[in-house]
């Protein structure tokens, strides 16, 4: 997952592919150097010393989905990376995809390893595949038709050490195309500028804000997106997404739509998939009010440009749960929205004291300690027409699995509100 942490982790189900191999669970012996492959899970380091040790006995080591893409035959593959937005627009583009009759699998980051797939779905003629800066970095053939970028801000650093060698590992989605692949690129972010330097795809860009020859434009006055793959092909209009709210939504209906005409798909599938689809579950999730007050779970907003994305989509009057465990990033980039939309935080987790001393000045800022008691300060606090946000802007894993048990509890304890 995004998420990915050695903390907490239970003990994971084997990919069909896999089972009956050997396998090591918890810790790695030099057992692991005794091999012709190591296949790693996105959660370890890729620079543990037994690792290193492997690489420098030419002892290949792929992540899985690497060995997933050698394993299944796949005539088309689009793979989506990004620091937000991957997993909806991988859905999005997954259903506009079906509604087309291509039968795509779907996986990868998404929680569905493609290794999973291995001996089923024979009938698939595509795959849509969520790629993490994690799995890219044991990627070594792995070679998608269409890639996207969506954005590159600051995100594991704690793992990557820097901005630029987070872009690299983004990177390496398009190191394999060549001038027959697409490369769906956000012309608005200054890193995917600059990595797309190196990029041997055609690239195709998407903007909110630039104009272009060619790409999506997004039109925020007539929500539409105008698209067009070629400078020689007429603009096309797209409607935003009926039910995925936000600019940081119509970004990813723009990847989507590139990536799904550059597979060959017409205007029908598109639309009706614009129309249609629902969004993902713990993100930016409507849970309904409760005596006027409005919740909405953005539990998957593990970074702050996430969080920043989720401000930016709510009006005024937020009670803003915050915290976890800390990534590394500064909290500094929300202060102008918090100052301008929210009544008050409420902090949780470990990261409640750093994020307290770099926006205790933006708003009130209380420290509940647990999910449980923010949600009902929040909602002691909140009045009619407020909404309680949760966009933690941090990991869970110091006091959750993973980003989906915190955004299950928080919806249980919604519920529990109820009359």
């Amino acid at each position: 997952m995004s998420e990915s942490s050695p903390r907490r982790a239970a003990r994971p189900r084997l990919p069909r592919a896999l089972r009956g191999l050997p396998a090591e669970f918890g810790g790695h012996t030099r057992k692991l150097l005794r091999c012709d492959l190591l296949v790693v899970s996105p959660g370890v380091d890729w620079e543990l010393p037994i690792l290193r040790e492997a690489r420098a006995r030419k002892i290949p080591v792929w992540s899985e989905l690497e060995l997933g893409w050698r394993l299944i035959p796949m005539p088309e593959t689009a793979a989506v990376t990004g620091t937000n937005g991957k997993t909806t627009t991988v859905s999005l583009l997954g259903d506009i995809l079906r509604r087309a009759g291509r039968g795509p699998m779907v996986g990868g980051n998404t929680g569905r390893p493609l290794c999973d797939f291995f001996g089923r779905n024979s009938r698939n003629r595509s795959a849509v595949l969520e790629a993490s800066s994690y799995q890219l970095e044991g990627i070594r053939f792995f070679h998608p038709s269409v890639s996207a970028i969506l954005n590159v801000t600051p995100d594991h650093l704690h793992r990557h050490g820097s901005m630029r060698d987070y872009a690299a590992s983004k990177s390496r989605i398009f190191m394999n195309q060549g001038a027959k692949d697409v490369c769906v690129l956000n012309a608005d972010d200054p890193w995917c500028r600059r990595i797309s330097k190196t990029c041997g795809a055609r690239p195709v860009w998407f903007s909110s804000g630039r104009g272009l020859a060619a790409g999506a434009v997004i039109r925020r006055s007539k929500r539409k997106i105008a698209v067009r793959l070629d400078r020689a092909d007429p603009w096309t209009l797209y409607p935003f997404p009926e039910r995925l709210p936000g600019l940081h939504n119509a970004e990813n209906a723009c990847a989507a739509i590139l990536c799904a005409l550059a597979l060959g798909v017409g205007k029908g599938p598109i639309l009706e998939s614009l129309e249609r689809f629902r969004g993902v579950e713990h993100r930016m999730e409507s849970l309904g009010r409760v005596r006027g007050v409005s919740f909405v779970n953005d539990s998957k907003a593990t970074n702050v440009d996430s969080t920043v994305r989720a401000l930016e989509s709510v009006g005024k009057g937020v009670w803003l749960i915050l915290g976890g465990q800390d990534k590394g990033a500064p909290y500094a980039p929300l202060a102008a929205l918090v100052r301008g939309k929210v009544k008050g935080i409420l902090l949780i987790g470990e990261a409640a004291g750093r994020i307290r001393s770099e926006l205790g000045k933006a708003a009130p800022a209380v420290s509940a300690g647990t999910l449980q008691a923010a949600v009902k300060e929040a909602f002691r606090k909140a009045g009619p027409g407020d909404t309680v946000l949760l966009s933690p802007a941090c990991a869970s894993f110091d006091q959750f699995r993973d980003f989906e048990e915190r955004g299950r509890r928080f919806k249980d304890l919604v519920r529990r509100l109820r009359p």
